[in-house]
């Protein structure tokens, strides 16, 4: 069952609907979700006004974790990084690889994410429904698209187990987590998580699609980037290091997690235009697609 909101007469209407093409009907939010929102409806009515695009954010996420959980994301992200902003390592790193047929060893991830699923925290509050124009930060030339799977608890996790904790799982919906490369890896080397890397704005597709109808096949979904109109990404959500129960598992271990905070993989293989060489220009259109959850357009400003 597909959802999404829209502003009417100054307040946010829950929709539902089979199939987006089929037609929507009005439905309880708390239904529609299976949980009850944890902010007043007239601050979320205003807060899609202020964004003024037809259709709202399907939800509003109370926090934001975004995982890691595709390491060939990590490996071909890290050699785009080097092909633009440090070419003498590209070098390198190219011939390395060509002789020992296999990554460049910095290209992996870091040793702790095959022990554990890892994450960092985002700004919950900059979330963006699909429609809305972004731009680069003033601080940043190198905007770049995150194309991502992400979904929202439906209720409350302490300690979960991974069986619990996919139980809890309430709607996915696609994610895109908008980077500025060129401040991104030195505010990680800085020892602390990205801050003004991704902090500035986080997009989030018209539609959410409630758990039963992808929780079995999430893995096996097709995904696909557009931009001007040309497919330059087919995106891969196969092989991810952890389970979604295990990953969630991890956030709850010690930690209470409550009904509306938002969870993502990470980028899908394939899924940022780092690893591609294509990054965003002003006057681009980009569409971010994942099969039967939802789809986010914008343009560059």
């Amino acid at each position: 069952m597909y959802i999404r909101r829209r502003l009417a007469h100054q307040r946010l209407v829950t929709e539902v609907s089979v199939h987006p093409r089929d037609g929507w009907r009005e439905e309880d939010a708390a239904t529609a979700l299976g949980y009850p929102s944890p902010f007043a409806a007239q601050w979320e009515a205003e807060r899609a006004a202020e964004q003024g695009t037809a259709v709202a954010l399907p939800f509003q996420p109370l926090s934001f974790r975004d995982f890691m959980l595709y390491e060939q994301h990590n490996i071909d992200a890290a050699r785009g990084y080097v092909r633009r902003f440090r070419p003498r390592v590209a070098r390198l790193a190219g011939a390395v690889e060509a002789v020992r047929r296999a990554p460049f060893p910095a290209f992996r991830p870091h040793e702790l994410w095959y022990r554990q699923p890892i994450y960092y925290m985002s700004n919950a509050a900059t979330m963006v429904p699909s429609g809305t124009p972004v731009q680069a930060p003033p601080y940043s030339s190198a905007l770049d698209y995150e194309l991502e799977l992400a979904f929202v608890l439906r209720a409350p996790l302490h300690n979960a187990s991974a069986a619990e904790a996919e139980e809890a799982i309430g709607a996915f919906v696609v994610l895109c987590d908008f980077s500025a490369r060129d401040v991104q890896i030195p505010e990680m080397d800085s020892g602390f998580g990205p801050q003004k890397a991704k902090h500035f704005v986080t997009s989030l597709s018209a539609t959410a699609v409630q758990a039963g109808d992808v929780l079995p096949r999430w893995t096996e979904l097709t995904a696909e980037v557009r931009i001007n109109g040309e497919v330059v990404a087919k995106p891969d959500a196969r092989n991810p290091r952890w389970s979604l129960g295990r990953m969630l598992a991890h956030a709850s271990a010690g930690e209470q997690l409550r009904a509306g905070e938002l969870f993502a993989t990470g980028t899908l293989a394939g899924g940022s235009g780092m690893e591609i060489g294509r990054w965003l220009q002003p006057g681009d259109a980009l569409r971010l697609e994942i099969e039967d959850v939802g789809v986010i357009e914008h343009e560059v400003r």
